[in-house]
């Protein structure tokens, strides 16, 4: 049979109302929005009738690679001691490492409700043709709608921050100056073969591009990047005024904001989104809505590494398409996007008096689905409709987070935690049911990585310490910059 049946569940209708109903699905697709008594007879049938149903979350900014990185981050790093303290984690790995980690980010993700990812994995020195492919196949496998973007730079850290460098000395300044990434042309080269020869059907899992941080890109490479996105229509993300100290560097750098500057080298367009946006300014929301762009709101990590509250609500006034997401396992330590999208919509409460300002559980649910889509370039992902993916999640009426039930949607964002998920169905096909992910055998993944990940620590023991003797440099680098003034 290709037709399914969901009947007579508590169905939330295009993320809008909640109604009694049935649902038939096509193959991977809602084809009819039925009473709930309805019955059809060449449909196998799913009884929903003590389950609430929602469209699967949609993570629009994560990294893969943070699977095995977990517990890897100091509680008081910043992102820039991160980046040079942690390198260590994300060296010396194959690529069986590469899909180990979509598999575990990917069964996570489910387990908690979601559907979707924006996933921006790294491969160190250097992208590969072979890495891109062994996670795209990964989120194939496991059967999570995703985008796989190799995260990219032509320029470390030490390369990219002026005056990072002299403040080292010594061989540890040896040491840092003599890292390099390859050159911008060979990378680009490698993503444009990995894109264009995909090894999965890309109505699931879809090739994108992800320039880490326009700081960490030359302004060739930024260019080439947005031409490649432009000449095969792949969704573009690049970390984008993550922390004071970027929006810093960048006037050092540029002269001007990030925003502008990417404006000015035609990078803005509607493929184009950036993540966290902590220190936007109103201007840079202007020219970002201009260009039809959008922001990944972040909430979980910009508050585990210090980098601030983003100014969502005036983000979603200025016209910015905007989404929600939970960022690596190692700098949010999950990958939950009710965590998430609860931080979104309470947040906004603690940095506004006018309650009017305030960021409604209805929008953060829908900056959770339909707009993290949208970032992905998935215009049917993301609600329940006639003629939308059927990627649906069942939780438990009976719950302890819905006993009484009052205002549905309200208990979802604000109280739900993934544990009354029962249920998940991606393009049409359960993936999870009965505490388990159908998919994949969990206890084999779970002791493969145990055995990575002290693979890993043990061969990296002497980066490891140069990381951490690095990132100590990095930390008084970053408190001398920031007291600079922001225009």
């Amino acid at each position: 049979m290709t037709k399914t049946l969901i009947r007579g569940g508590q169905v939330l209708l295009e993320n809008d109302r909640f109604d009694d109903l049935s649902l038939l699905i096509d193959r991977d697709t809602i084809t009819a929005i039925l009473p709930s008594v309805e019955t059809v007879a060449d449909a196998r049938t799913v009884d929903a009738s003590d389950r609430i149903v929602i469209p699967g979350l949609v993570n629009g900014h994560t990294h893969s690679h943070g699977a095995l990185a977990r517990g890897g981050v100091p509680d008081d790093a910043v992102l820039e001691t991160f980046l040079a303290g942690s390198a260590w984690l994300n060296l010396g790995r194959s690529h069986d490492d590469l899909a180990l980690c979509a598999q575990l980010s990917a069964v996570e993700l489910i387990r908690k409700g979601c559907t979707a990812c924006f996933d921006l994995f790294i491969e160190l020195p250097g992208p590969t043709v072979e890495g891109a492919h062994a996670v795209a196949q990964a989120y194939h496998d496991v059967g999570l709608r995703a985008v796989v973007a190799p995260m990219i730079a032509d320029q470390t850290i030490y390369q990219a921050l002026p005056g990072l460098l002299d403040s080292f000395d010594g061989p540890l300044k040896d040491a840092v100056a003599a890292l390099t990434l390859p050159d911008w042309d060979s990378t680009v080269a490698v993503c444009d073969a990995a894109l264009q020869s995909w090894p999965v059907p890309a109505d699931r899992v879809r090739p994108g591009l992800g320039p880490t941080i326009p700081l960490h890109c030359s302004d060739d490479f930024l260019k080439a990047c947005a031409a490649l996105s432009g000449k095969l229509g792949l969704p573009l993300q690049t970390h984008l005024a993550e922390t004071r100290l970027q929006q810093i560097m960048a006037q050092q750098k540029f002269g001007t904001s990030l925003t502008e500057h990417l404006h000015r080298l035609g990078v803005l367009s509607e493929r184009f989104s950036g993540a966290h946006g902590v220190w936007l300014s109103d201007d840079e929301m202007s020219l970002l809505a201009a260009h039809r762009c959008g922001v990944s709101h972040n909430p979980m990590s910009n508050l585990r590494l210090g980098s601030g509250v983003a100014p969502l609500r005036r983000l979603a006034d200025a016209g910015v398409t905007m989404g929600i997401g939970t960022d690596a396992s190692n700098t949010s330590d999950g990958q939950n996007m009710f965590e998430a999208m609860r931080l979104a919509a309470t947040l906004s409460r603690a940095t506004a008096l006018d309650s009017d300002q305030w960021v409604r559980t209805s929008e953060a649910f829908d900056m959770a689905t339909r707009g993290s889509a949208q970032l992905m370039g998935f215009d049917k992902v993301g609600q329940i409709a006639e003629g939308w993916a059927a990627d649906l999640v069942f939780l438990d009426r009976s719950y302890c987070h819905y006993t009484p039930q009052r205002d549905t949607l309200n208990q979802i964002v604000l109280a739900e935690t993934g544990a009354a998920v029962r249920e998940v169905m991606i393009g049409g096909q359960m993936v999870f049911a009965d505490d388990r992910v159908l998919t994949v055998d969990e206890r084999k993944l779970c002791a493969e990585a145990r055995r990575a990940a002290e693979r890993i620590t043990h061969a990296n023991a002497a980066a490891r310490r140069m990381n951490a003797a690095a990132a100590e440099v990095v930390k008084g680098f970053c408190q001398r910059q920031c007291g600079a003034h922001l225009p």
